[in-house]
């Protein structure tokens, strides 16, 4: 299949969007849009951060509208009957092309075609005022956050347990994202993990054992079912993740405001798990299976087997794993938003080009887990740290933001024009 350049790719989906087939509303289409815009040219993690940024700032363009919620960072002045869709296409649109502005000539055309399906009058007028306002918030309240810092990586001589760069390109990724001001956390280190097990000790014998086993490129054990699970889950997770929610909120047939806060809880509260998920990575420097198990004499653990190569690879530190951080954080966001934790859906993947539905949330953490570890990327108990990081992330996150506006407070107070707060 041809590859569309990015510009006629999201016209192509706003087409699609209009002939009612793509998306249900104006959050779940710019989520599309910013899922194509960000991911990029882009990191996994460091796409998921700006997509919090962007689904933060659609949420409160829309709860300035449609109160009922506290607002991530404050609550616009809206006008009488202003258009909660034209806010959120206008906050999306703002922050996109302040953080991606080399993007700006395709966000251009896609945010005019947008606003082509909507009547012209002052309901649209006054959306796109909301929406302006607090994109224009949230970017003041981001202002030199780091993200777009250049920040150089030295790599230290090798040693036993201290992790090294392979593969081309040589390059340490996401090593700003150690830098990077969190969005609700007070700082990335809040939630810092003891750190990886002791070289030598039976635990990381246990896991390294392990990881030689089912993990290596030329695995005698490893299944072809557990090869495709391991597949299935090397997508790049900034699309694989906001793919899914976006198809849950239309799944679940939620509404524009709903989908708002779905789609914000889950990316907001990811977004600061991985900030400090690569803190941690870039604390503890731990090396990868593939070296410790090539160089593995050098820590008392079993023989080495300088030809062992993993199944996959990928370029920043072993410990904690950045997919068990960033599932387990979507994991609390979904069980918080739905409360239950038995929120099932489904998960597609364009590496394995199969789907697969989990009963829960919990269900894909647990298959994330042997994922990494039959990919000869992690050891167990980094996905063990990692998915409790995730958590404690998540849940000091979801505690602060995105709750039932309060009788009386400021939040809960209706907009001039606006709906009244829901009880």
């Amino acid at each position: 299949m041809r590859a569309l350049p990015l510009s006629k790719f999201l016209l192509l989906s706003l087409v699609i969007r209009c002939n009612g087939v793509l998306a249900q509303n104006a959050i779940t289409d710019w989520s599309a849009i910013a899922e194509k815009v960000v991911t990029a040219n882009r990191p996994p993690a460091s796409a998921e951060v700006l997509l919090g940024i962007v689904h933060a700032a659609m949420y409160d363009a829309v709860v300035a509208i449609e109160p009922g919620y506290e607002a991530f960072t404050s609550v616009s002045a809206a006008t009488p009957n202003a258009s909660p869709s034209a806010a959120a296409a206008t906050a999306a649109f703002v922050v996109l092309k302040a953080r991606v502005p080399a993007q700006e000539p395709a966000l251009a055309a896609a945010y005019q075609a947008f606003l082509g399906t909507l009547q012209d009058d002052a309901s649209k007028r006054g959306g796109i005022s909301v929406g302006e306002q607090t994109a224009a918030t949230l970017l003041a309240s981001r202002k030199d956050d780091g993200f777009d810092a250049a920040v150089a990586y030295v790599q230290r001589p090798a040693a036993p347990g201290m992790w090294e760069i392979t593969g081309q390109p040589a390059v340490a990724v996401d090593v700003k994202l150690a830098k990077v001001k969190p969005l609700v956390l007070v700082s990335a280190s809040q939630f810092r993990p003891a750190g990886p097990l002791a070289l030598g000790s039976a635990g990381y014998e246990r896991d390294l054992v392990e990881t030689k086993r089912i993990g290596g490129r030329s695995s005698a054990v490893r299944t072809a079912a557990q090869t495709e699970t391991a597949l299935f889950w090397s997508e790049n997770t900034a699309v694989q993740w906001s793919r899914t929610l976006r198809n849950l909120a239309i799944e679940r047939k939620l509404n524009l405001r709903e989908s708002a806060r779905l789609l914000a809880m889950a990316h907001v509260a990811s977004a600061d798990a991985l900030i400090a998920c690569f803190d941690s990575k870039y604390y503890a420097l731990s090396w990868r299976p593939v070296h410790a198990i090539q160089r593995s004499e050098l820590s008392g653990a079993a023989a080495a087997d300088k030809d062992w190569q993993p199944l996959l690879n990928v370029n920043h530190p072993e410990y904690p794993s950045a997919h068990a951080c960033w599932t387990s954080a979507t994991v609390v966001a979904l069980a918080t938003y739905f409360g239950t934790p038995k929120t099932g859906f489904t998960m597609e993947s364009a590496v394995t080009k199969t789907a697969r539905h989990y009963d829960s949330a919990g269900d894909a953490l647990a298959e994330c887990t042997e994922a990494r570890i039959l990919s000869g990327l992690h050891f167990r108990h980094s996905m063990t740290d990692g998915a409790t990081l995730g958590t404690e992330v998540a849940r000091y996150v979801l505690a602060r933001k995105f709750r039932a506006a309060q009788p009386g407070g400021v939040d809960s107070v209706p907009l001039a024009g606006a709906p009244g707060v829901r009880p």
